[in-house]
């Protein structure tokens, strides 16, 4: 099949206007989950179905999650399949949903009409995530034109409700559908990455949202003696927090960018409207990123310890609760055959070494980690996802397809 290789890689050059008339498409139908004020996904799911039966796949799988607070009452999870030549099969996953373009004014264009620069398109979700839509659909396009079968058995799947969850999404389709997949299979999610394509994710860090509320005594600030300052004692409490955390939490792993757990005070609520009442109520926040060989107990156990010994020398109550917990599943082994199979294909089409790393952000593809999926999340984004004026650059788009293309050949 290697000698098939450069007929499907020019093969891959000559879709860069089709790529940009599917971006444009995808642009043109938002497809914003319930809880971003949107309708859901179903419209693009369509979009992306009747693109998907050009390519003739062997059998579409439909996964509808319910959902009564969208107008279909259903979020679409889509699967499509293409018998291959041998044993084995390969997943590639791509979401439906985007984020809401946020300030208008930030936006140089309307965010859902596709603007184009060169290389350059602008729209909402051109990189979060059509560019995994697209590069998965050309690479499988690239085959069928050139009258090629995969190596291995092949899905695209497109879900929902990865922006916000993914309860309608991939977790749906992992209860609902446990059948479709192995431990065997060659997963991959193109969600994330870096600028030379190089950055395979196999492991992410654990995530804690803490929230913590302080109470004291609320009075006229001419007159402390006669109550309970919060604002100090949460002041001393986020101080306290921020030293202690890192110090109690201190191993180091390479596979990171940013080695270490990270533990960041954030969002802090307002309390008293004006400023001669000494406050009687303070809520902060903590973002952590553990890294996985923590269990988030005892960091709970830790941090709640902490601010407890504040508030007990402040004269304050204070109560801690969890915004949000996901505990980290083991890594993908950087050994792993889907990791391996990036690698070759990435070295083929960029001419550059890859390498297995861990990100501090959750992906979905903890989620199959979770259920003994061995999964990577790999692409060549700009990182430009959630920005305004968000862009992604055809070439990218076509290397994708190509180092996707790549694995699908089974080279």
């Amino acid at each position: 099949m290697s000698d098939n290789w450069p007929k499907v890689s020019a093969r891959i050059d000559s879709y860069i206007e089709e790529i940009a008339r599917f971006q444009a498409e995808l642009v043109a139908c938002p497809a914003l989950g319930p809880t971003n004020g949107g309708q859901g996904e179903t419209e693009k799911a369509e979009l992306v179905k009747s693109w998907l039966k050009r390519l003739a796949p062997d059998q579409i799988i439909e996964a509808d999650a319910l959902d009564e607070r969208v107008p279909s009452g259903r979020r679409p999870n889509l699967a499509a399949l293409f018998q291959g030549r041998g044993p084995g099969r390969v997943w590639v996953l791509s979401h439906l949903d985007i984020v809401p373009p946020g300030e208008l004014s930030l936006w140089d264009s309307d965010p859902f009409v596709l603007r184009r620069e060169g290389d350059r398109i602008i729209g909402r979700g051109v990189e979060d995530n059509h560019q995994g839509v697209v590069a998965s659909y050309f690479a499988m396009k690239a085959l069928r034109d050139e009258g090629l079968t995969p190596a291995y058995d092949l899905g695209l799947i497109f879900v929902a409700d990865e922006e916000t969850g993914s309860d309608y999404g991939l977790s749906h389709l992992l209860e609902t559908r446990p059948d479709l997949f192995s431990e065997d299979d060659l997963i991959i999610v193109p969600d994330a990455g870096n600028e030379e394509g190089t950055m395979i994710e196999v492991v992410e860090k654990s995530i804690l949202w803490l929230k913590f509320t302080v109470k004291g005594r609320q009075c006229h600030a001419s007159t402390p003696h006669l109550g309970v300052n919060t604002l100090r004692a949460a002041a001393r409490m986020i101080s306290a927090l921020d030293q202690a955390l890192p110090r109690t939490f201190d191993a180091s792993e390479e596979l990171f960018s940013v080695p270490r757990s990270t533990f960041e005070p954030t969002k802090k609520e307002a309390n008293v409207p004006n400023i001669n009442t000494i406050p009687g109520e303070d809520v902060f926040y903590f973002d952590a990123r553990v890294l996985p060989i923590y269990n988030l107990v005892d960091v709970k156990a830790a941090a709640k310890g902490i601010a407890e010994t504040v508030a007990a020398e402040c004269g304050v109550t204070v109560a801690m609760g969890t915004v949000q917990e996901l505990q980290a599943p083991p890594a993908t082994s950087p050994d792993a055959p889907v990791v391996r199979a990036l690698t070759r294909a990435v070295a083929a089409v960029h001419g550059r070494p890859a390498r297995p790393m861990g990100v501090g952000g959750g992906t979905v593809a903890a989620m199959f980690r979770a259920k003994g999926l061995p999964a990577a999340v790999w692409s060549t984004v700009g990182h430009a996802a959630h920005a305004p004026n968000e862009y992604a650059l055809l070439t990218n788009q076509i290397a994708d397809a190509k180092v996707l293309a790549y694995v699908f050949l089974g080279l």
